[in-house]
């Protein structure tokens, strides 16, 4: 028995709603396009011709809405994440980027930009998925992108993401001795490392219950992490070069501190589109 798609679709967001998942008419609109192989616009434009999910199609939604109504994250259903023009596959075992990220990225893509180089070196730590060093190697095409990550499980998305872009490679293993055939040569450094303290436990169920521990929290302070990339990046980073630091909101000033104390020159910190501290810059003298 066919279904109305208008039908379904509002079954699904007041089921999610009921759930407490925010966005939930967002989130509906997903999973039936998931389902059916359309975006966003596509499934509007079915709701609006009046077309009917087969039985086949409606059982697949079901079981997807009801997964995300437990707080199973969007991405891990769909097995996709958008970033900046990208389309990245996560799933378990990697941290599902945000879109507070773009932003943090398009700092180190700018200085990538402007760097006096014919072939300038990004250095990307804890990539996890790849995002950020794929960003930078597809937006900057002249680059050479490198991209450090700790954890198996993460790795194996991260080249899943990044197969067949030549001028990127990735490593697993340690950031605090990565790489150390670069140092002296790199121009940019970023990194999103994980930064939550270790007892300030996420509230959202998706966060808390899913992303890896290893890429959200960073010690008592939740600065563990950032300290080991400011020593990494100094050793990475020429002389002008820039690091470019993701971090809680509440998290900036600790962290222009912490660089100032390492040497670092003109540390600022920036907002997102939020109006949220979410980035620290610094030039290696």
């Amino acid at each position: 028995m066919s279904v109305p798609l208008a039908d379904a679709l509002r079954h699904a967001a007041t089921t999610l709603g009921d759930a407490g998942v925010p966005d939930p008419a967002v989130d509906a609109e997903l999973l039936i396009g998931h389902v059916l192989g359309l975006g966003r616009g596509g499934v509007q434009a079915a709701t609006i011709r009046g077309d009917v999910l087969t039985e086949e199609d409606e059982t697949a939604l079901a079981g997807l809405v009801a997964r995300r109504a437990a707080r199973e994250p969007l991405q891990h259903l769909t097995g996709t994440a958008p970033f900046r023009h990208l389309e990245l596959a996560v799933g378990p075992g990697v941290f599902v980027p945000r879109p507070e990220t773009e932003i943090v990225a398009q700092f180190a893509i700018d200085a990538l930009l402007a760097a006096a180089s014919p072939a300038p070196i990004g250095v990307d730590l804890c990539t996890g998925s790849g995002a950020i060093a794929l960003a930078l190697a597809t937006e900057v095409p002249h680059a050479q992108v490198h991209a450090v990550e700790l954890s198996p499980e993460a790795h194996a998305w991260a080249v899943r993401n990044t197969a067949g872009q030549e001028n990127l490679s990735l490593v697993l293993g340690d950031l605090a001795d990565a790489l150390a055939d670069l140092d002296g040569t790199v121009d940019v450094v970023i990194s999103n490392p994980p930064y939550v303290p270790d007892d300030a436990i996420p509230r959202d169920p998706e966060v808390r219950l899913h992303d890896p521990a290893l890429a959200l929290y960073g010690g008592r302070d939740g600065l563990d992490v950032v300290r080991a990339i400011s020593r990494r990046a100094w050793a990475l980073l020429h002389p002008g070069g820039t690091l470019v630091l993701e971090h809680a909101e509440v998290q900036g000033a600790a962290i222009r501190e912490l660089l100032a104390q390492d040497g670092w020159r003109a540390a600022a910190t920036h907002q997102d589109l939020t109006h949220r501290d979410r980035a620290t810059t610094a030039l290696r003298p």
